[in-house]
């Protein structure tokens, strides 16, 4: 690589660098300024608007909320995920196409036609919009990234440990718990992490299938009707710093638990 293009990346890449975080910058300056207006400039500064988050009974509710949404929808995502990750990974039986593709498809759709095919699905069930509805809608949207990361991990593991196993005279089940599901730990851990930000952050599924009580995303649009105000940008700002926390603590994990199994 010459000299030349090595300069231009670095350019694109700087810039790059610049586009996603100058933003996220000016959103968390903006919930510093002591004035109920967003703009610049910033003639005087304040916690109160990011001390208000955490007094605010009504954000912590919700935020409340939307984590035990985040939580439940994502458990049964990797349950699911992996159950059929372990189905359709290096067999060959008439219909895995077919499974492969109804397995995918949530991910396809875009996301406000998914919305109100569940919530007309959700009526013709009985299923009353809230919590229940939410989880249901967030798990099956999440299942195809869980599958995909778990069916890319289990392409890489070792045959002869399942079949030396199996020759000591563990049954599938005992294989399964000692030498798959570790070997599988990293992948699926991954996997939940990017559910969980997925469902957190989730607003057309939560949106269009809530209750009265509104998960983050939603209270924050209800909010933005409003106009813009530095306690929006407060609140976002809590839940990207909550988020980008768990995001960096999970890649370390994943490292540390991919260098003990990969010694």
């Amino acid at each position: 690589m010459t000299r030349g293009n090595r300069i231009l990346l670095s350019c694109i890449y700087w810039a790059f660098v610049l586009y996603v975080f100058v933003p996220l910058m000016l959103m968390i300056l903006m919930g510093f300024k002591d004035s109920k207006f967003i703009g610049f400039p910033i003639k005087s500064w304040t916690l109160d608007w990011y001390l208000g988050v955490f007094a605010d009974a009504e954000v912590v509710s919700t935020l409340t909320y939307s984590v035990v949404i985040a939580v439940l929808s994502t458990l049964i995502s990797v349950v699911v995920g992996t159950w059929i990750a372990v189905l359709l990974e290096g067999r060959k039986f008439l219909g895995r196409a077919a499974i492969f593709g109804l397995t995918i498809l949530p991910a396809l759709v875009p996301g406000i036609i998914s919305a109100i095919a569940f919530r007309i699905y959700a009526r013709l069930l009985g299923i009353e919009p809230g919590m229940g509805a939410i989880i249901w809608a967030h798990a099956v949207h999440n299942v195809p990234f869980v599958a995909l990361v778990v069916m890319a991990r289990l392409s890489t593991l070792p045959k002869s440990q399942i079949e030396a196993a199996r020759d000591l005279g563990a049954d599938p089940i005992i294989a399964f718990l000692r030498i798959t599901f570790p070997y599988l730990i990293p992948a699926i851990l991954g996997a939940s992490i990017f559910c969980l930000l997925l469902s957190f952050d989730d607003f057309v599924r939560s949106f269009f299938l809530g209750g009265y009580e509104p998960t983050l995303p939603v209270l924050i649009f209800a909010k933005l009707r409003s106009g813009m105000s530095p306690e929006i940008n407060a609140i976002a700002t809590v839940a990207l710093v909550l988020t980008a926390a768990i995001g960096i603590w999970a890649e370390r994990f994943t490292r540390r638990t991919n260098k003990d199994t990969n010694p």
